[in-house]
C-alpha cells in the first residue's frame, strides 16, 4: 500500500506541473506551442510510465484475487462435502446406537424373566454356554467399538470443518483487502488515464496550431500542393555558386503534401506501361472502382490561382472537370484518365462533405475555359467512374511530386484514412539515395530533389555558409540544454514572433560557454542516415571544430526551420546535404 499512496500522491503535482500548456492554444505563439508540445510529450511519457507498473500491479491484484475466489470456492465445496460426512456418520451413529440398545433391553428383560444361571442349564455342555457368552460379550463389544469409532469420526469431521471455516475466513479477508487495494489503484489509474486524455487533447490542439504555424511557412515558399497552380519553380542550387566555400544546401526529396497520388509519379507509372487502374491502386488501399456517377453536380465557389471569380455556381461533374486544369494535358493519356478519376472522386467527397468546392488549390484548380481535347478525351474515357469505399466517394488527394514516398493521411494531418497509404514509390528496391534518385517513378519531377528557399545574395540561393550551420547547431545545442531560451533563438533577419529579443550567433555562442557547453564555430561536414523502408531521415550528424554531435531527423528540422535564414526550409521528413 505504500506504493500505492506514493503513485496518488504524484499524480496532482503531475497536473499541476502541466497547468500552463493546459489553456487554449490558439494565440500562442509558435516558441510556446513547440514549447508545450515537447513538455506535454514529455508528460505523456511520464505519465504513461507510471501507468503501465500500475495496470501490471491491477492484473497482479485481479489475479490474486481470481486465485483467492478459486480456493475459497473450493473450501465451500469441501465444506459442503465435510457437513455431509458429519451428516452421514451421524446418522450411522444413530442407527447404531439404536440397534445396540435393542439389543441391551431384549438382554436385560431376558435376564429379567430368567436369570443367567437358569438359561445355563439348559444347556447340556459347558462349553456351548461358554460360547454363548462369549458371543453374546463379542456383539455387545463389537456395537460398542463401531458407535466409539463414529463418534472419532464425526469429531475428527467437525475439527476438519473449524478449519476449512478458519482457511475460509482467512482468504475471505486477504480478497477483501486485495479488492481495497485493487479498488484504490483502478482509481488512480483512472484518473490517470483521464488526465492521459486531457493530454492527449491538449496535444492534438497544440500539434494543429503548430502545422498552421508550418502552412505559413510553406505559404511563404509559394510551393504547388499540385500541378494545377502551375509549372514548378524548383531550382537546383548544385547549379550555382553561392560565391563562398564551404558552403552546404539541405536537399529535400519531394514538395508538400504526399498523401494520395504522386502527379509524377503517375507519369512515371504511365510511362513503365500501368493502367490508369493501376496507378490508382498503388497509390490508395481498400477501395472499389464504381460507375456510374456522370449525372451527379458540384458547386463551385471562390476564386483560382489565375484571378477568375466562381459565384456558387453549379456545374454537371463531367463538365466540371473539362474545366479543370491539374496535369499537362501533353502527359501519358493513362496518367491523365487516373488524374481524371482521382480528381471526380475527390470532387464528389468534397461537395457530400461541405456542399461546394473551391476552384483553386485549396480543392482543385478549375478554369473558366476547357481544358484541351486531350484531357477531355481523358475525361471521357472514365465518364462517371470514381474510387469508393463502403459506397461513398474517397477523398482522392493528390501532389505533385512526393520524392518517392507517400504517407496516410494521418501522418501528415490530424485525421487519418484507411484509403491512403505509405508507399515505397519506386520500380525496384531502395538501399540509398543514389538508389531513390535512379528508381522513383517522380524522378523527373524538378522538385523531386531540391532545396527549397533562397535568399536575395549569393546568387539567389539556399546555400548557407559553414558558420551560419554551426549557428543553427548551437541553437539546437542550447534549446535542448535550457529549454526556457527558446524565445531568444529565431532566425535574426526577421522580426522575434513572441516579441522577445533575439540572440545573434556569438550571444548563443556566449550562452553556451556560460552553460559549460563548447560551441561550434565552424562546421566541416554534416551526414544524414535514413530508414529507405519508410522514407525519414533518422539521424543527422555534425563534424566540426568541437567534434561530432548526432540529432534525430525531426528535432534537426525543427531548429533548422526556426534559425534558418530568409525562408530557407527543410520541407519533408527525407532530405540529404549537398557541399561545395
Amino acid at each position: 500500500m505504500a506504493f500505492l499512496f506514493f503513485v496518488m500522491v504524484m499524480l496532482p503535482m503531475v497536473v499541476w506541473a502541466k497547468e500552463d500548456c493546459m489553456d487554449d492554444s490558439s494565440t500562442w505563439s509558435e516558441y510556446k506551442v513547440n514549447t508545450c508540445i515537447s513538455e506535454v510529450q514529455a508528460e505523456l511519457r511520464s505519465l504513461q510510465a507510471s501507468i503501465e507498473p500500475n495496470e501490471v500491479r491491477i492484473r497482479s491484484l485481479e489475479q490474486r484475487i481470481k486465485v483467492l475466489q478459486n480456493s475459497i470456492d473450493a473450501s465451500v465445496t469441501k465444506m459442503k462435502e465435510l457437513e455431509e460426512d458429519v451428516r452421514n456418520r451421524s446418522e450411522k451413529v444413530s442407527a447404531s446406537y439404536t440397534v445396540m440398545s435393542v439389543k441391551t433391553r431384549e438382554m436385560y428383560k431376558k435376564l429379567r424373566s430368567e436369570p443367567l444361571w437358569v438359561g445355563l442349564l439348559r444347556y447340556e455342555q459347558l462349553g456351548v454356554a461358554r460360547r454363548e457368552l462369549t458371543y453374546r460379550q463379542e456383539s455387545s463389544d463389537r456395537d460398542k467399538q463401531i458407535i466409539i469409532n463414529l463418534v472419532s469420526e464425526i469429531g475428527q469431521l467437525e475439527i476438519d470443518k473449524r478449519k476449512v471455516e478458519e482457511q475460509k475466513r482467512s482468504l475471505s479477508s486477504m480478497q477483501a483487502k486485495l479488492d481495497v487495494e485493487n479498488t484504490a489503484l483502478q482509481k488512480v489509474v483512472k484518473e490517470a488515464k483521464a488526465y492521459q486524455s486531457k493530454l492527449t487533447s491538449q496535444l492534438a490542439r497544440l500539434s494543429a496550431k503548430q502545422q498552421q504555424f508550418l502552412a505559413e511557412k510553406l505559404g511563404s515558399l509559394n510551393l504547388p500542393s499540385s500541378l494545377g497552380g502551375g509549372t514548378l519553380s524548383c531550382v537546383d542550387d548544385r547549379k550555382l555558386d553561392p560565391g563562398f566555400s564551404n558552403a552546404f544546401a539541405f536537399y529535400t526529396y519531394g514538395i508538400p503534401h504526399r498523401v494520395g497520388m504522386d502527379q509524377y509519379g503517375a507519369y512515371g507509372r504511365a510511362k513503365a506501361g500501368q493502367s490508369a487502374e493501376d496507378i490508382l491502386r498503388a497509390y490508395f488501399d481498400n477501395f472499389e472502382f464504381t460507375e456510374g456517377k456522370e449525372g451527379e453536380n458540384v458547386k463551385v465557389n471562390g476564386v483560382n490561382e489565375f484571378g477568375q471569380s466562381f459565384n456558387n455556381e453549379s456545374m454537371n461533374i463531367e463538365e466540371y472537370l473539362k474545366h479543370l486544369h491539374e496535369m499537362p494535358a501533353s502527359w501519358d493519356s493513362r496518367a491523365l484518365e487516373a488524374q481524371a478519376i482521382a480528381a471526380r472522386s475527390y470532387a464528389l467527397s468534397e461537395q457530400r462533405a461541405k456542399g461546394w468546392l473551391y476552384p483553386s488549390q485549396k480543392d482543385q484548380v478549375v478554369k473558366k475555359e476547357a481544358n484541351v481535347q486531350r484531357w477531355q478525351d481523358a475525361v471521357n474515357a472514365t465518364r462517371g467512374k470514381i474510387m469508393t469505399q463502403g459506397g461513398n466517394p474517397v477523398k482522392a488527394w493528390y501532389a505533385s511530386t512526393s520524392g518517392g514516398y507517400t504517407f496516410n493521411s494521418g501522418d501528415i494531418w490530424s485525421r487519418s484514412t484507411s484509403y491512403t497509404k505509405r508507399l515505397k514509390d519506386v520500380s525496384g528496391d531502395v538501399g540509398s539515395f543514389g538508389d531513390l534518385q535512379d528508381r522513383a517513378y517522380s524522378k523527373e519531377s524538378p522538385c523531386f530533389y531540391s532545396a527549397q528557399g533562397a535568399r536575395s545574395q549569393y546568387n539567389k540561393s539556399a546555400w548557407l555558409k559553414s558558420e551560419e550551420v554551426a549557428d543553427i547547431v548551437n541553437v539546437l545545442i542550447l534549446a535542448k540544454i535550457d529549454s526556457s531560451v527558446q524565445k531568444h533563438l529565431s532566425q535574426v533577419d526577421k522580426a522575434n514572433p513572441d516579441g522577445a529579443e533575439t540572440w545573434d550567433m556569438e550571444r548563443v555562442k556566449s550562452e553556451l560557454r556560460s552553460r559549460n557547453e563548447s560551441p561550434y564555430n565552424t562546421i566541416s561536414s554534416v551526414s544524414v542516415s535514413a530508414d529507405f523502408g519508410v522514407g525519414k531521415v533518422t539521424t543527422v550528424t555534425i563534424y566540426g571544430d568541437t567534434g561530432s554531435k548526432s540529432y534525430s531527423g525531426s528535432e534537426f528540422v525543427e531548429f533548422f526551420n526556426l534559425r534558418a535564414p530568409a525562408n530557407i526550409q527543410i520541407v519533408g521528413p527525407l532530405f540529404n546535404i549537398e557541399k561545395k
